[in-house]
């Protein structure tokens, strides 16, 4: 029996005196337990050290939430009782359903409880949009940042998000860095032009024909062994002094079996005249930057990059490449020509007044409006007037410009907890009930939850005049209609469906495609005398058996140097997860059933992911993904057949029944199995006996099931997971494998038997409906609040659950349910007033709160 059934003893006490709740657990609850749950915990026995028989229970349980939130969802997922016991009827789980929330968990119908309340950090995907929309600057939080951990399958939950040294370190470094990307030093500058690398064109190969040279998103990529010559004009409005900057990238495409030893020599002219000649070899990605002072008279000068390859007797790999970036052109570099820098009137709106006080007003005007945004709620006086103080001590001490002085608050205001951290305050209810949470704060839930990045202007408008509350419908409209609401899909479906690990995950394209070969019983018994051979000492072995081994080596292993006919590519890769995001977006958007992520007629391909998926007769055309119908009996459609979740649920070189299976329970179902137990043997123990043939995946899950302490919980997974197994570790369809057709038969748990993957999908959308509804609804609060749920959210995903059935499971249902529950606008009963000022820690802590400092 699984321990996470841990009901406390059932036992009896005095009728007088006892609390309603003891007597209605005496009266209605304790029949039920003795009849159902006393075989394994009661009359001395206690599997899991569980009794239900010492005196007090009445009081004694109904004083543990918690335990009766894990013995709810063992109810509701039919594991306690177990599925071979006697099982209490409809009418008995709803008598102790009613029982667990009323008595128990102590639920108010009319002032549910909101929840703890924790304070959040920005994690790396919420800090990298909310310095996008705060600064325009795009910083790369994956490559400066440490991953962020993760709770309960999110990296969101805010009591993960802790704050280690290093990482505040970090963070100064960024303000630091942003401000100095973002925010200009001056108010005129020599004017700059940018050429871009793949803005180059011209001449490319040993023959020096017109050919299209290799460009990306990033550059122009010119091959160490070919030569090239590519040019580009950039014409000067004036005569006088200019400076050029030339940035390049030196990069190596790794090919299998191949190494590049080529050589070359790029070579930059300006006008015809040579400015930088040099010789490149391997440099492991290093970029290059490069600057020069021309006298430049009014008109075009040409720009010209060549390559020059060095070493013509090598063999040509072509996986050694520069990629020219850019060629940056500032000037004239004489005053009269100077220009506004980009985005100066964003940060500096008007032109800085002359006197002091009019300098110290303009600064409080800037500063102030910055850090309203950045912190997501109006700023006191106090924090403003230390700010200003800070930008004019760099002007007067440090004989900086104003608006390096502005630079250098806005710095401090980028490093502040009060931007790091979500601030939130509590205000009175009207009925005296839980506290709302302040209408700044909702605007930051709201902007977070659709968006992963701070509030517009719009949201700031309505919180600052405390109509938010009463606009959230149509704000929710229009946050879910904006673009930006893409990163929603992106980082819930990412994290909860995995469909982000795709990207990384290691997959041995060769091994996967090597167990559906067809039967070689030569190629086995070589293998078989290849490791009799490898094991045994070398001193043992002859010179005849030395030269049999290196023999069977190459013979062997020759047919792994060989390309594979399927490969999980960079670009297969991204059209895996794309299919999965436009899924849960489609359904999403249009307001389909939820139940159509379990089991459609459709999916979103392009042109490579059909291919991949043997479905070349629909005829798919192009790089872009879009909406295609499937035939009728297609085997895909729903999240289960897609590449995403076949793949992050594989070893590297084979399929895992047991991880697609516990992703299925987990995920989809919410009812994960307890951790295994420690020192379980590996699954591939289970078939040592076995000499006569290679067992399947099947096969060897039965033996394993054999041992008792395994069969609990591989009797949930196994059948799940058994049934993809028609799809390989790289998410593409196969009939067998190891020349033994594929079994994809099994029965649920709760008895549905199915024969295919199309019968499981119909099982589980049909007759598993509720837990998949609960499931999605208990993901996306997680997501949407940043932190795991507990007891006291079981009346609210409850209510969420009803709703959707009641609307055959429309998503707007589920987020209207969850914009307008208490946990989303609500804070729990104690938190701090409005203005009170709490100290950041290290740790997150509990309805805690950032110090009003820059």
């Amino acid at each position: 029996m699984i321990g996470g059934w841990m009901f406390l003893v059932v036992g009896s006490r005095s009728e007088a005196g006892e609390s309603p709740a003891a007597t209605r657990f005496r009266t209605e609850i304790q029949p039920l337990l003795k009849e159902y749950c006393f075989d394994c915990h009661g009359d001395g026995e206690q599997k899991g050290e569980v009794r239900f028989d010492p005196p007090n229970a009445g009081e004694t349980l109904s004083r543990d939430p918690d335990l009766w939130f894990r013995a709810l969802k063992n109810l509701r997922a039919g594991l306690m009782p177990p599925p071979r016991k006697p099982q209490p009827s409809p009418e008995q789980r709803r008598t102790l359903e009613r029982w667990i929330k009323s008595d128990v968990f102590a639920e108010n119908p009319r002032d549910p409880d909101p929840g703890r309340v924790t304070l959040h950090r920005l994690n790396r995907a919420e800090y990298r949009n909310t310095i996008r929309d705060l600064t325009g600057v795009d910083y790369n939080t994956d490559l400066e940042f440490p991953p962020d951990d993760s709770g309960r399958g999110f990296d969101n939950l805010s009591d993960s998000l802790t704050l280690p040294p290093m990482l505040l370190e970090k963070y100064l470094a960024a303000a630091q860095s942003i401000v100095a990307r973002a925010v200009p030093t001056a108010s005129r500058i020599p004017a700059e032009g940018v050429v871009k690398g793949r803005d180059f064109t011209g001449e490319v190969g040993p023959s020096s024909r017109t050919n299209r040279v290799a460009s990306t998103p990033g550059g122009l990529n010119l091959a160490y062994a070919e030569r090239a010559s590519v040019t580009n004009r950039f014409r000067a409005a004036h005569a006088g002094k200019y400076h050029l900057l030339l940035d390049f990238t030196a990069n190596e495409r790794f090919v299998e079996g191949q190494f590049d030893y080529n050589k070359c020599r790029l070579v930059f002219r300006v006008d015809g005249r040579e400015l930088h000649a040099h010789e490149y070899t391997r440099e492991g990605g290093k970029g290059f930057h490069y600057e020069f002072d021309q006298d430049w008279t009014e008109g075009e000068h040409p720009l010209e990059v060549e390559i020059l390859p060095l070493t013509p007797k090598e063999k040509q790999v072509r996986s050694l490449t520069l990629r020219l970036d850019s060629v940056t052109i500032r000037g004239p570099l004489t005053p009269e020509f100077y220009v506004a820098p980009k985005d100066y009137a964003r940060f500096f709106p008007r032109e800085v007044p002359s006197s002091a006080s009019a300098r110290r007003t303009y600064a409080r005007e800037i500063l102030g409006g910055f850090a309203r945004k950045a912190y997501r709620r109006p700023v006191d006086e106090r924090t403003i007037d230390r700010l200003v103080t800070l930008a004019e001590s760099a002007t007067t001490q440090g004989k900086k410009s104003f608006e390096q002085g502005i630079g250098q608050a806005m710095t401090a205001i980028l490093a502040s907890p009060r931007f790091l951290f979500r601030e939130e305050s509590a205000v009175p209810a009207p009925d005296g009930g839980h506290p709302w949470v302040d209408e700044h704060a909702l605007a930051s839930r709201l902007s977070y939850f659709f968006w992963s990045s701070m509030p517009d202007p719009e949201l700031m408008r309505l919180a600052d005049r405390g109509e938010l509350r009463g606009s959230l419908k149509s704000q929710t409209r229009r946050l879910m209609e904006d673009k930006k609401s893409e990163a929603l899909v992106r980082n819930f479906v990412g994290q909860w469906l995995q469909a982000r690990d795709i990207e990384t995950i290691p997959v041995d394209a060769r091994q996967v495609l090597f167990r559906e070969a067809p039967v070689d019983p030569e190629y086995d018994r070589k293998r078989a005398r290849f490791r009799e051979l490898r094991d045994r000492k070398e001193s043992t072995l002859g010179e005849a058996e030395k030269q049999e081994l290196d023999t069977l080596r190459t013979t062997l292993f020759g047919r792994f140097n060989r390309p594979p006919k399927a490969e999980l590519t960079g670009d297969l890769r991204r059209a895996m997860r794309q299919e999965t995001e436009k899924s849960f977006d489609y359904v999403l958007r249009q307001d389909r059933p939820l139940l159509e992520l379990l089991n459609a007629d459709y999916t979103f391909l392009n042109e490579r992911l059909a291919t991949h998926y043997g479905l070349t007769n629909l005829n798919v055309k192009g790089d872009d993904l879009r909406r295609v119908s499937l035939p009728e009996g297609s085997p895909r459609g729903g999240i289960l057949t897609q590449g995403t979740l076949l793949a992050v649920t594989s070893n590297p070189t084979r399929t895992s029944p047991v991880k697609r299976g516990l992703f299925i329970l987990e995920n989809l179902l919410g009812a994960p199995p307890p951790p295994p137990p420690a020192n379980v043997p590996p699954l591939e123990d289970a078939t040592k006996g076995m000499r006569d043939k290679t067992p399947t995946l099947r096969e060897t899950l039965a033996l394993h099931r054999e041992k008792p302490l395994c069969a609990s919980c591989h009797n949930r997974m196994d059948p799940l997971g058994l049934a993809l197994e028609n799809f390989n570790a790289m998410g593409m369809w196969r009939d067998q494998e190891r020349g033994q057709p594929i079994d994809a038969t099994g029965t649920l748990l709760s008895g549905e038997r199915f024969s295919t993957i199309q019968e499981l999908k119909r099982a589980l959308a049909t007759g598993h409906a509720t837990e998949f509804y609960r499931t999605v609804t208990e993901k996306l609060l997680t997501y949407a609040l940043g932190r795991g749920l507990d007891y006291r959210d079981v009346g609210t995903v409850d209510r969420i659950v009803d709703r959707l059935e009641a609307s055959q499971g429309r998503p707007s249902e589920l987020i209207a349910g969850i914009i307008d529950s208490p946990q989303f606008q609500k804070t729990e009963a104690g938190a701090p007033a409005r203005g009170a000022s709490r100290q950041a820690t290290s740790t997150p802590g509990r309805a805690s709160s950032p110090p009003p400092t820059p």
